[in-house]
This record gives C-alpha cells, sequence and structure tokens, in this order.
C-alpha cells in the first residue's frame, strides 16, 4: 500500500457517503426508496444503468479474459453488448408500463396471485445474491492486491460498506453512485488505452501484430478455442448472455427510475452506446495487459486473470496510475453491488412483505424498516458465499448468473407479456424447471464437480444454457397447455395493451 493508493481508495469512500448524505435526506417514501420518485432523465438513467451493468466482471473479468486467452474474450463481451437489444426491443417499455417498484409488479399485472408474487420475489433473492458474490470476489482480490489486507477482511469491509449506501440513501444515492462510477470508468479506462496505444505510436495494426506473436500461445492467441474448446458450451455461453440481461431484476428496475416509456428508450440507448465503447477498450486492456505485464506473471498473482487491468497499470504509469486505475474498480464494485441491494430489498418488502403475507396492506414505514433490514440479510448471505468462491474468474462467475437468469426470469417474463397461453401454473412450472435445471448441471458441471470436489463432471458443458433455457419455455408452454385458464387469456389483452402503449386497461 503507498499513501496514493490510500488518497484515492479514500476519495471514493468518502465521496460516495457524501451522496449517500445527501440522497438519505430525500429519501422519505417507499416512492424515493424503491425508485428514486421516477426523477432521473433518459441519459441520467443510461448512464446509471451503464454502472450498473459495466461490473467487475466487465472491467475485471473481461479484461482478464482478454489477457489470459485472446480472441475467446469476445465471447463475452459480444454476448453482454447485443443483450441490450433484446432489452430494448421487447421488455424495456412493458416493464416501465406495467412495473411499480420491482418486476414482480410486471408479472402481478397478469398474473396477480400470491404464488407467483412469492415465486418472483425468491428468485430475485437468488440472483441478486448470486451477482453480488462475483463483485466481491473482484473486490477482495483487488484491495488483497493493493491494501495488503486479507481477503476475508476486505470482502467483509466492502459488503458492509455497500450494505450502508443502500440502508441510509436508497435508490437514488444508488443512481447517482452509478452515474459518477460511470464517468470515472470511462475516463480511466481510456486514459490506459491510449498509454498503451502510444507505445505503438497509435497504430492499431502494428499493436494486434504485437498481440499476434506473444506467449504463450503464438498465433493461436486471435483464434477461439484457448478457453472455450467446445463449440456447443460457447453456443450456451452466448444464449445465456443474450437472453439474461432481460432477466436480471437489478437492470429490470432501472426502467422504473424515469417517467415515461419515451425517457426508457432514451436510457436504453444511451446505456448501449456507453457499453459499447467501453467493451472496445477493454480488448485494448486485455491484449495491453498480455504486453506490458505478461502472462506467466499475470497468472502467477492472480490465476483467474481479475488483476489484469490494474497490473497494466502499474507496468505503463506506476503506483500513481495504479492507485487511480484500481480506485476505479473499487467505485465499479461499490455502485454494482448497491444495485444488487436495493433491488433485492425492495423485491423482499414490496413483493414478499407487502403483498404476500400483509395482502397489500403494509404501512410506507413497515416497508421501509422491512426493506433496510433485508439489505442487511442480503449483505451478511453474500458476504458469506463470497468467502468460498475466491479464485474463480469473475467473468466466469457473472456468466452463470445469466443462465440462472435466462433460465428463470427470461421465458417467465417474455411468456407472460407476449402469449396468451401462458397460465399462472405455467409460468411457476417455467420457472421451477429453470431453477431446477440451471442448479442442478451447474453442480454437476465442471464449474463444480471439477473445482471443488475435484471429480469427474457429470454434465460436460460450463454453462448449462442451452439445456436450461429451452427446457424452461417447453415445460412452461406444456403445462399452460394442461391447465389453460379463460382467466389468464381474458387478463393478457389487458396487460398486452397497457405494457405496449401505457394505457392502463380495465378488466
Amino acid at each position: 500500500m503507498t499513501i496514493t493508493t490510500f488518497i484515492f481508495f479514500l476519495a471514493i469512500i468518502v465521496g460516495t457517503l457524501l451522496i449517500t448524505y445527501w440522497a438519505a435526506k430525500q429519501t422519505t417514501s417507499t416512492t424515493h426508496y424503491y425508485t428514486a420518485g421516477g426523477q432521473l432523465s433518459g441519459y441520467q438513467n443510461g448512464l446509471a444503468i451503464a454502472g450498473d451493468y459495466m461490473s467487475a466482471a466487465s472491467f475485471l473479468g473481461v479484461s482478464g479474459a482478454f489477457a489470459l486467452y485472446g480472441f475467446d474474450g469476445f465471447f463475452y463481451t459480444i454476448g453482454f453488448l447485443v443483450s441490450y437489444l433484446v432489452l430494448l426491443l421487447f421488455i424495456a417499455e412493458p416493464m416501465r408500463n406495467l412495473g411499480e417498484f420491482t418486476m414482480g409488479d410486471v408479472i402481478a399485472a397478469r398474473f396477480p396471485a400470491k404464488k407467483t408474487r412469492l415465486c418472483t420475489a425468491i428468485s430475485t433473492q437468488f440472483i441478486s445474491i448470486l451477482y453480488m458474490v462475483a463483485q466481491l470476489v473482484a473486490a477482495g482480490s483487488l484491495i488483497k492486491l493493493l491494501l495488503g489486507v486479507d481477503y476475508e477482511i476486505a470482502v467483509i469491509v466492502v459488503g458492509a460498506l455497500m450494505t450502508l449506501y443502500v440502508v441510509f440513501g436508497g435508490m437514488m444515492a444508488t443512481s447517482w453512485i452509478q452515474i459518477v462510477k460511470t464517468m470515472l470508468l470511462l475516463t480511466g479506462v481510456l486514459m490506459v488505452c491510449l498509454i498503451v496505444l502510444s507505445r505503438f505510436n497509435f497504430n492499431v495494426f502494428q499493436f494486434i501484430e504485437a498481440v499476434r506473436f506473444s506467449e504463450p500461445f503464438r498465433e493461436g492467441f486471435l483464434y477461439p478455442g484457448n478457453l472455450f474448446k467446445n463449440p456447443v458450451d460457447t453456443i450456451s455461453l452466448q444464449m445465456s448472455l443474450l437472453l439474461g440481461a432481460a432477466g436480471l431484476p437489478h437492470i429490470l428496475i432501472r426502467f422504473l427510475t424515469v417517467k415515461d416509456a419515451i425517457t426508457v428508450r432514451t436510457s436504453v440507448i444511451s446505456a448501449i452506446g456507453v457499453i459499447g465503447i467501453f467493451y472496445i477498450m477493454t480488448i485494448i486492456l486485455g491484449f495491453g495487459a498480455l504486453l506490458f505485464v505478461g502472462w506467466e506473471y499475470l497468472k502467477l498473482v492472480d490465476e483467474s486473470g481479475n488483476m489484469s487491468a490494474p497490473l497494466l497499470a502499474f507496468s505503463l504509469g506506476g503506483d500513481f496510475l495504479m492507485a487511480f486505475i484500481s480506485a476505479i474498480a473499487f467505485a465499479t464494485i461499490l455502485a454494482v453491488v448497491s444495485g444488487i441491494i436495493i433491488c433485492a430489498s425492495a423485491s423482499f418488502a414490496h413483493d414478499f412483505y407487502r403483498h404476500v403475507l400483509c395482502n397489500g396492506k403494509a404501512s410506507e414505514r413497515a416497508q421501509m424498516e422491512i426493506a433496510k433490514l433485508a439489505a442487511a440479510g442480503v449483505g451478511c448471505i453474500s458476504i458469506l458465499f463470497a468467502l468460498l468462491v475466491q479464485h474463480l474468474n469473475v467473468a466466469a462467475i457473472v456468466s452463470l448468473i445469466f443462465a440462472f437468469s435466462a433460465s428463470v426470469h427470461f421465458p417467465l417474463i417474455f411468456l407472460s407479456l407476449y402469449w396468451k397461453g401462458l397460465t399462472a401454473i405455467g409460468a411457476i412450472a417455467g420457472m421451477i424447471t429453470g431453477f431446477l435445471s440451471s442448479t442442478i448441471l451447474v453442480i454437476i458441471s465442471p464449474n463444480m464437480m471439477g473445482v471443488f470436489f475435484g471429480e469427474s463432471p457429470l454434465f460436460p458443458l460450463y454453462n448449462p444454457g442451452i439445456i436450461s433455457i429451452p427446457l424452461s419455455f417447453l415445460v412452461a408452454m406444456i403445462t399452460s397447455y394442461i391447465t389453460a385458464s379463460k382467466q389468464d387469456q381474458e387478463r393478457f389483452e389487458r396487460v398486452f395493451v397497457q405494457g405496449q402503449t401505457g394505457i392502463e386497461q380495465k378488466l
């Protein structure tokens, strides 16, 4: 640890605490706590969405994948980016037109029974905790490298800090932390990329040529197959990434922080632009780390590759640049984790406590208190899990989370919005099938059996999406045919019109 590193980290913590203090004064109701009162503009929300999405997996994990495995890093970037087209075309506007505070509101518009609310709340907690674990793993590795603090202590401190932001500042604090983080991240990454390219006279072809003949793969570094050797596994990964974003609860609730559907479109389009620019720069980050840090040293310091970007900054600019980039990575983790916690706490308080336990009659004060307790609970659980998976690449962890999301939430949301034949029983059956199939396949895959148990996996693919996603759709549709309901079909007409136009319909 250097004085520079300490100052940068302290500045990030103080700055985010000031934002939280300011936001806490404005968070006086559940509307402000859950959705920032719908006050964000389209461009502000676009930056916040980008800040919520450009996680540790994007900054640290994807750049590490490029550094260690070359071309195969593209499979992450393409899937992460193109998924926003699915959101833009099919999900974003209906989400805004039908939702109030959570994803559960959208499903309840079609299926108002308690059991659908309950299932949605449970799945939201599960996916949120897994996503938070990935961010805490990256935070622990980063702080361990820079400050010399034990991984376990780093994870606990970061998790506690994030919970503090959400408990006091709610969605307003979370949104502005994400906006500031996005601007810092783009600025810092652009700076490093320009320094890397300057070493090659800003000649991109010269830069790529150097990468082409780098160790350890020589020319094969720019060809696929260094990481994903099974084409079926690659297709499965892409399916999960492409459809998974459309089911991530902490991304979906961002569409509820603006006033109307037009602003939602502006939000998504601006987010796509920011995210696209960022992912182009991760290529330069990853390949630059390979050239200036070295493949062997990257593997020695952190076999998962998560520290590639900070180590590249150190090689190019010494302690100062490394401290700056690491502080930005830290801010990235803070922003994403706070977004996940607010989503999980809102779902627990609004979907489970208010609608399932209290039949929609809970007071605002009670909901706020429950939401804050839920935030603390989610933080504690995530910290415990993060202590167990220290050595996994965060991009790999997030890709599995996308598989869960694409298998559990995307079929539910898509069929609820666009298929008249879906029934409440069919929706629940699809969710349960997606959850069980993706969970079981992950447990018996090389991710778990190979890493944790040291045994030959029963399921050969690293990502279960190619099996679990179609299976979830299939079970939901077959069950709906068996349990066809005229009432569910009549409700679809109202939900479809309101979802596409914003005009509220009555039964």
